[in-house]
């Protein structure tokens, strides 16, 4: 699945984008779900999350684990991607201070335990393909923090497909991080495969200034021939 996944726990922003036909998916995580004002603890959470794979099914919806323990985020895993059949599971590539256990998380649940991964908080070509190596769906580098960081995103992009597609890897590129409107085709024309977005920039894609001056001006015309 390409194209746009929006990034929001919003279930009335996911409803009104869904009725467009213009996005693939959907991304939370737990900053996500905190700022949407999710509560009633992880029984909340999956409450929320099953209303919002429900609402686009089948179109996949990416949950993340809430630690970084490894037999909890096996345990945690195995239980979201239970929620509903178009749940995938994000998992970070390394742990907080550098653990590098998640890789073997990774490899494990989609090979052996047939869970969908997205890896994700990536900041490199060289974190992605590793992630993809170890057998993820999906590899998620986060594009605007790379910017922010005085690099070009789009060049990590590139190589990132080049090398995918070189090694013949399944995982799908979701550029996350999304801080500007022209950001969603640069990206798409640097290679990726997703790129999240919120609402806001949504909307930013769609409404256009001088559109809205042309939509007024034909309205205005059009009232000139009076009513049928």
């Amino acid at each position: 699945m390409s194209g746009i996944f929006l990034d929001t726990g919003d279930i009335n922003e996911i409803r009104k984008y869904h009725a467009m036909g213009i996005i693939r998916g959907v991304t939370t995580n737990p900053s996500i779900l905190v700022k949407q004002g999710v509560q009633g603890g992880m029984t909340g959470v999956k409450k929320h999350e099953i209303e919002i794979a429900r609402l686009i099914d089948p179109l996949p919806l990416s949950v993340e684990v809430t630690t970084n323990d490894y037999e909890e985020m096996r345990r945690q895993a195995k239980e979201f991607a239970g929620w509903a059949k178009n749940i995938n599971v994000k998992l970070t590539i390394h742990g907080p201070n550098g653990e590098t256990d998640n890789l073997k998380l990774i490899h494990e649940m989609e090979t052996r335990e047939n869970v969908r991964i997205n890896v994700t908080a990536m900041m490199s070509a060289q974190q992605c393909f590793l992630a993809a190596m170890a057998g993820a769906t999906y590899v998620s580098i986060f594009g605007g923090r790379v910017s922010n960081m005085g690099y070009d995103a789009r060049y990590e992009i590139r190589r990132l497909r080049q090398l995918l597609d070189a090694f013949g890897l399944k995982a799908k590129i979701i550029v996350g991080s999304t801080r500007e409107v022209v950001n969603i085709v640069e990206w798409f024309e640097a290679g990726a495969h997703i790129v999240t977005s919120t609402p806001s920039l949504i909307e930013g894609m769609i409404v256009h200034p001088y559109t809205k001056e042309t939509v007024q001006q034909f309205i205005r015309d059009g009232a000139q021939f009076g009513k049928l």
